[in-house]
């Protein structure tokens, strides 16, 4: 039985902020529960799941026993291959009954983003609402994406259900509102499974950081709002220090405490599991239980030591970057990978940095989770040259709601301006809205810099993936498509206009999601600038065993990634955001020094 759920209900979803530990929380979770003879099935809807390689076996959307953990069974919600499914749903009865012209131009229309959501919606659903579909199964456990995605999913239930009683034009951007109208009781069902308590627990997962319990608090009142009342707390990655003579230990303890005693009262009201920060990474079945049997034994972990030297990994520091941006004097800076990477942190010091050398400076997130101002604030990087923006949902949507009804309403009479208004009330215009300002953001580098702290990984995939498709959405305006989308890609591909920096941390997942996505961002013609691996301990020494055995853990990902890039900054862990002035290279460990702070 898991130590870190008591009780459990049939449903348990994992959410929280990117990084957190999710997967490692579900996947404890489910083999604990697996352990205690229970069949238990373990879902991602994660578009960047990660969960094949936490779990050490090849997953597919249907359920794969995992080995070594009899009664587990797992899978991957595949977004592509679910709105491939969705498509011909849609379109197949009509094939061989309408001209070969009206398939194509229904399947151009089903070609965009927001039917991938929607398709990977559906599949999510049938898990969710019918019961028949997952009744071999005691418990169902839902590794949910980044919270940003995982409150727009928790949202659609209600959102498409209303669209589809609303909707009488029988249409909308998804096409034929039929098979919408035929998921209708299973959507309903989804609603009532989420609000009932005695059928789902939602778990909060955090770390003891003040950004992390932020996100929580916040996920935790919008839950609410949904009607999500079932909700537990778990708290990953409690550090007590064991050697005063360690300034890093003693100042990751501090900061955690601190972070602790400001526990926002609606998350100290929650039921919570503190899980202590573990001396290795959470990859592999035998790490996965220890993680959920570490709650129950107390105390410290036992530290694993190991000879943590090698040969020096060549890299640079963040102001060598900066420098070199510098010259352009212009331009978009983004900063992309897994979520929890630091990558608001690193966006607003080059921002900050940038802003004080007196560029002119737009410093702006895709990510509704993101805390850019406080990332600001905390650099003392206030400046007359730096302009904080968001790109905020759903004022897009009104804006490009307001725009499309001034321009294609227009003339229109009173039914074709309710039909229009209609389908524009579709959740799926959002994604399009947020799209076609996140193409304005990118054109404002013409002029200025544009530092971007983009959404985690997978959502940032469908933004670009938009690009190409997006242009036949905004054909409803009589002016067409806007040059800033058409714009889009040429600027991005363009090395002197676009810089990307893929930042991860120094453990094997965030490596190999940002791995992922430097081979699709090549794809697309997008051509990586450089990596950023943040909060590494390799370049500190380091005297706490447990963090001992952590830096001892960075070396292989560190030489996979010294193999594979030709440009590498590495930051060390760091209690606040400061300039540091360490070694611009990867010495053996104790080799160079740092202050902690």
């Amino acid at each position: 039985m898991s130590r870190l759920i008591h009780d459990p209900t049939r449903i348990l979803f994992f959410t929280g902020k990117g990084g957190v530990g999710k997967t490692s929380a579900a996947c404890a979770t489910a083999i604990g529960l697996a352990d205690g003879g229970k069949h238990v099935l373990l879902v991602s809807t994660d578009p960047a799941s990660n969960l094949d390689e936490v779990l050490g076996v090849t997953l597919t959307a249907a359920p794969t026993s995992v080995p070594n953990v009899p009664g587990l069974w797992a899978l991957n919600i595949d977004p592509e291959q679910a709105a491939r499914t969705y498509r011909e749903r849609v379109v197949g009865p009509y094939r061989g009954v309408l001209p070969a012209t009206a398939i194509a131009s229904m399947e151009e229309q089903l070609s965009g983003a927001c039917t991938v959501e929607i398709a990977a919606f559906d599949e999510f659903s049938k898990l969710l609402g019918d019961k028949a579909a997952t009744a071999a199964f005691d418990h169902v456990i839902f590794d949910t994406a980044p919270t940003g995605h995982t409150l727009r999913l928790l949202e659609l239930p209600a959102a498409w259900t209303s669209f589809i009683d609303e909707n009488v034009g029988g249409t909308s951007c998804l096409g034929p509102l039929s098979g919408l109208k035929a998921q209708k009781a299973l959507y309903a069902a989804s609603n009532e499974a989420l609000r009932d308590p005695a059928q789902t627990i939602l778990v909060l997962v955090a770390r003891p950081e003040r950004s992390s319990l932020a996100e929580a608090e916040r996920t935790r009142a919008e839950l609410a709002q949904l009607g999500v009342g079932n909700v537990r707390l778990i708290l990953n990655g409690v550090f007590r220090a064991s050697d005063a003579t360690d300034p890093t230990a003693i100042a990751i303890e501090a900061r955690g405490s601190a972070a602790l005693d400001a526990l926002p009262p609606g998350l100290a009201g929650l039921s919570r599991v503190d899980v202590p920060l573990l001396p290795f990474g959470l990859v592999g079945i035998d790490a996965l239980r220890t993680m959920g049997e570490a709650p129950a034994k107390g105390g410290r972990p036992m530290a694993i030591e190991a000879d943590a030297a090698f040969a020096p990994v060549p890299s640079e520091h963040l102001d060598a970057l900066v420098d070199e941006l510098a010259k352009q004097g212009k331009g978009v800076v983004m900063t992309m990978g897994k979520g929890g990477v630091g990558k608001t942190t690193v966006a607003a010091r080059i921002a900050s940095e940038l802003s004080r050398r007196g560029f002119a400076v737009t410093l702006t997130t895709t990510d509704p989770a993101a805390h850019v101002e406080q990332a600001v604030r905390d650099l003392s990087g206030d400046s007359k040259n730096l302009r904080i923006t968001r790109i905020d949902p759903a004022l897009e949507t009104r804006r490009y709601t307001d725009e499309v009804m001034a321009t294609a309403g227009q003339g229109l009479d009173a039914q074709g301006k309710a039909l229009l208004e209609e389908d524009l009330r579709s959740p799926c215009t959002e994604e399009i809205a947020v799209f076609r300002a996140f193409a304005e953001t990118v054109a404002a580098g013409a002029d200025r810099f544009v530092i971007i702290d983009t959404a985690p990984t997978g959502h940032t995939l469908l933004l670009l993936d938009a690009a190409e498709s997006y242009h036949r959405e905004v054909l409803k305006k009589p002016s067409g498509s806007p040059d800033a989308v058409k714009q889009l890609l040429p600027r991005l591909r363009d090395r002197s206009f676009t810089h990307v920096l893929l930042v991860a941390l120094p453990e094997a997942t965030p490596i190999h999601e940002a791995m992922q996505l430097e081979r699709d961002l090549l794809r697309a013609g997008i051509q990586p600038f450089a990596w950023v691996v943040n909060q590494s301990l390799t370049p500190l020494q380091v005297a706490d065993p447990v963090l001992r055995s952590r830096r001892a853990n960075e070396t292989a990902h560190l030489r996979e990634l010294g193999a594979h890039a030709t440009r590498i900054v590495l930051e060390p862990w760091s209690e606040g955001f400061v300039r540091h002035d360490e070694t611009r290279s990867v010495m053996a460990p104790d080799a160079a020094h740092a202050s902690p702070a």
